[in-house]
């Protein structure tokens, strides 16, 4: 608690910056640091702890996020406004630090209640799904949903919900390619989760993302499942065919037998790894104890994804270094290249500028964010790299290429077979998904407090001086398992998640 008595947290003894925790006035003798601040520094922000000369590197966790915009003094507020984005010398030292995670044998594993499949795949959650082939369909979709609301079913409440998949692509667009493959992978990701035990295709017909390649392709891929399909001009038009649609669904929900969940091992869960409106404290506290969490998870077997390829641009060299083998680290330095190259010349956060919640919260660009969200991973080595919406058949910590747009990014980790979604917030994101449940942590005490109906865990701790990062992974490591058993989350209390469905639209509308 001592530790308290200094309000900046230095993070490392060779950084030329500490973090404010708590909001400091001009003029603050910090004798812990040898300086007295020369402004008002916000919380999450960062000063100066020595001379820093223009074009000097700026030093977060021993890694160069910028350099001095100008001749700097102790105590100056550092942000973006004297903090210079530029290009930087990276080493990608390509597997020379890999080091296997040690992973318990199967009889020492962990276990979690998880709901069994016939094939043996293990769901979270038990869901009917009703997926629109295209945009036209999302009309019909959305109204057989909402005839099985939660009233309806009271009476079966193993079935945690009857949930709609809209979006807005599968017409008027490349009829082959690129954009519909994705498209298709996404959506049949989808209808194959686990957490969903049957599901409804609905097309309007004559869609370029055709009802027969979907179905054929999801059968492959689902197994056994129940999978129905619904054609609205064959139905007879939009009325005819929601009359049709329920009817198919509610045979679906009656005969859908009662699962018993059963204790399984954690190797069945697979976590999505989120964060969003992060703030200065995002890499000091709920991103490094999420990835505590996940060092946890790995090393009983589990699998964690690592997303958002835009948001570790400047640290990635700190992955492919870590790479189980060169090609793998290869595979994200080609993702890397691909962004820049679709980036070039626009005014986008890989090109240095962050949103403007994550500015005032203390990141001044996109390599310190990148810094801190890199850390959801934790020190695990990188076993594999997949394209978007890619089945995950690796087991550990591996990255998809996905935006950074966190609906979109987490939309392709649960098609690619997350049954869990991690989601660390400073700014106080609210967020869910479905059919794989969000479990959000908070980066700060006061956005938790304020928002406490929304959050899930309060890493705030770790920079009050409560707790440390090893114990707040244990205790998120715990939490996650009482969630993957079926205990609902604060996005499922709040009715979250529905929304946020929405598959990479890639590609040219034509």
């Amino acid at each position: 608690m001592n530790e308290l008595k200094n309000p900046f947290i230095r993070l490392d003894p060779a950084d030329n910056v500490v973090v404010a925790r708590t909001e400091v006035p001009a003029g603050t003798a910090v004798p812990n640091e040898g300086f007295t601040t020369q402004q008002l520094v916000p919380p999450g922000h960062k000063v100066a702890t020595c001379p820093i000369a223009r074009g000097e590197p700026v030093l977060k966790y021993n890694t160069v996020i910028g350099f001095a915009g100008e001749d700097l003094v102790p105590g100056t507020w550092m942000h973006s406004h004297n903090i210079q984005f530029g290009d930087l010398e990276k080493d990608y030292r390509y597997s020379q630090d890999y080091r296997p995670l040690p992973v318990l044998p199967p009889e020492q594993r962990a276990c979690f209640l998880g709901i069994v499949r016939p094939d043996g795949r293990v769901a979270t959650r038990n869901y009917i799904g009703i997926f629109a082939a295209s945009h036209r369909a999302a009309t019909v979709v959305r109204k057989i949903a909402a005839a099985f609301d939660a009233t309806v079913l009271q009476t079966h409440a193993h079935i945690d919900g009857v949930a709609p998949f809209v979006h807005e692509q599968g017409a008027g667009t490349e009829l082959s390619g690129e954009p519909l493959m994705v498209l298709r992978r996404t959506l049949v990701g989808y209808i194959a989760h686990p957490n969903i035990y049957a599901a409804l295709i609905v097309a309007s017909g004559d869609e370029d993302n055709t009802a027969h390649e979907l179905l054929e392709q999801a059968r492959q891929q689902a197994g056994d499942m129940p999978l129905l399909s619904l054609n609205i001009a064959d139905a007879g038009g939009t009325r005819s065919a929601i009359e049709q649609g329920v009817g198919l669904v509610r045979k679906l929900v009656e005969t859908a037998p009662v699962p018993e969940r059963q204790p399984v091992s954690v190797e069945h869960i697979i976590v999505g790894l989120q964060c969003g409106g992060s703030d200065g404290f995002s890499g000091l506290s709920a991103n490094p104890a999420l990835g505590a969490a996940m060092e946890l998870l790995i090393a009983n077997g589990g699998t964690a994804i690592l997303s958002e390829t835009p948001e570790i641009y400047g640290v990635e060299h700190l992955l492919t270094a870590r790479a189980v083998t060169p090609q793998v680290g290869r595979k994200l330095v080609d993702r890397i290249e691909w962004w820049l190259r679709y980036n070039a010349g626009r005014d986008t956060q890989i090109n240095g500028r962050v949103s403007p919640g994550n500015n005032a919260g203390g990141l001044a660009n996109v390599i310190e964010k990148s810094l801190g969200g890199a850390k959801k991973g934790g020190n695990a080595p990188l076993m594999e790299v997949y394209e978007y919406a890619e089945p995950v058949t690796t087991r550990g910590l591996v990255f998809m290429d996905t935006p950074g747009y966190d609906p979109v990014s987490a939309t392709g980790q649960i098609a690619g077979g997350a049954n869990m979604v991690c989601f660390t917030t400073g700014r106080g994101s609210c967020f869910g998904s479905v059919p794989a449940p969000t479990m959000k942590l908070s980066s700060n005490t006061p956005m938790y407090r304020r928002m406490e109906a929304d959050m899930d865990v309060n890493c705030g701790v770790i920079i009050d001086g409560e707790s440390t990062i090893p114990q707040m992974g244990q205790h998120i490591f715990e939490q996650l398992l009482r969630h993957a058993s079926g205990e609902p989350t604060k996005s499922e209390l709040a009715g979250v998640g529905l929304n946020e469905f929405i598959p990479w639209p890639m590609g040219v509308v034509d």
